[in-house]
């Protein structure tokens, strides 16, 4: 299977550069995986596609300050995302701009230690990186916006329920979720529950492999809490609110673990156990969450959609509109 065939044409004016001026008010695109049937509708109107007994679940991850412009000692600017750190390993970060080993970049003397390839190096720094993220960072806008995150950015590239911090860029289906819009839901009876995983290169890494077998996923930190787990066990169905809640549940089913490193990669061929339903935002060609998404739909009722909405003036990527898969 090739990463090419994961293609389809995406029109610039088609990504949403700036979040709806309220939250909520984006579109919602509701696709029959069996019957390839679409409707148009609205995200605050999701109630109305859910049932009493239905489990939707939520990343409560919440994303650090991680874009970090720093300087040389000759006042070249770099600019640095720092990434989630497992473990004891090293601490890492993307970087834009040329670095070599042993520069050393202000503020934090943060010293790049090894260069690992793709953009990414292995640093040394005074203090944790998270920390210095959380005093000198900002919001880590995506890079197909072509812009500086606003105050703005900081409330909306954030879940209303952000609660454990430690990733590296939003759950973006759930940025489109509202306090009035959770509170509808379970006064439906539909249950709702957390897990955390905190969001990083094994969501966001393009794929360089032409063959989808040859891409490794890079890990990702996962908890998912014992009441959520008795929820999942008598849930009528499990709807995962974004394909990071999708490999969560997928990668505790495939190995029953609760908590630990996330690196199941979905593509078409994959066999669901626990996701009944997916809301998921529509992703950029050839990205890993788009063949998660072609995995649970189907490619071919994916494919139609994507050209529905493109039609429709749907609005793309991470603040734009959502879909419904169920």
């Amino acid at each position: 299977m090739l990463v090419s065939d994961f293609n389809y044409d995406l029109p610039e004016d088609r990504i949403a550069k700036f979040p709806p001026k309220v939250r909520g008010t984006t579109r919602l695109l509701v696709l029959n995986r069996e019957s390839g049937e679409i409707k148009d509708s609205h995200y605050k109107d999701l109630a109305d596609f859910l049932n009493p007994g239905d489990l939707l679940i939520l990343n409560d991850t919440r994303v650090m300050q991680s874009r970090i412009f720093c300087s040389l000692p000759d006042g070249r600017q770099r600019e640095l995302v720092v990434l989630e750190k497992h473990g004891n390993e090293p601490q890492r970060v993307m970087y834009r701009g040329k670095l070599h080993e042993g520069d050393v970049l202000n503020p934090g003397n943060i010293i790049i230690t090894k260069i690992l390839g793709n953009g990414i190096a292995e640093v040394e720094s005074d203090a944790l990186l998270s920390t210095l993220a959380e005093k000198y960072g900002t919001v880590p806008l995506p890079p197909y916006l072509h812009r500086d995150a606003t105050d703005d950015d900081k409330k909306r590239y954030q879940t209303v329920w952000a609660k454990h911090i430690g990733s590296a860029a939003a759950p973006t289906a759930s940025l489109n979720m509202t306090e009035e819009l959770l509170e509808r839901l379970k006064q439906k009876g539909v249950i709702i529950k957390y897990l955390t995983l905190h969001v990083g290169l094994g969501t966001f890494l393009p794929i360089r492999t032409e063959n989808l077998e040859d891409h490794q996923m890079h890990s990702e930190w996962y908890h998912i809490p014992q009441d959520t787990l008795v929820a999942i066990k008598d849930a009528k169905k499990v709807v995962a609110l974004g394909t990071t809640v999708a490999r969560t549940l997928e990668y505790y089913a495939k190995t029953g673990q609760t908590e630990g490193e996330d690196d199941i990669f979905i593509y078409p061929g994959f066999e669901f156990k626990l996701v009944d339903a997916l809301i998921t935002n529509f992703h950029a060609p050839k990205s890993t969450v788009l063949m998660l998404a072609s995995a649970f739909a189907g490619w071919d009722n994916l494919k139609n959609a994507y050209n529905h909405a493109i039609e429709e003036k749907y609005n793309f990527l991470s603040y734009g509109d959502s879909m419904l898969i169920c």
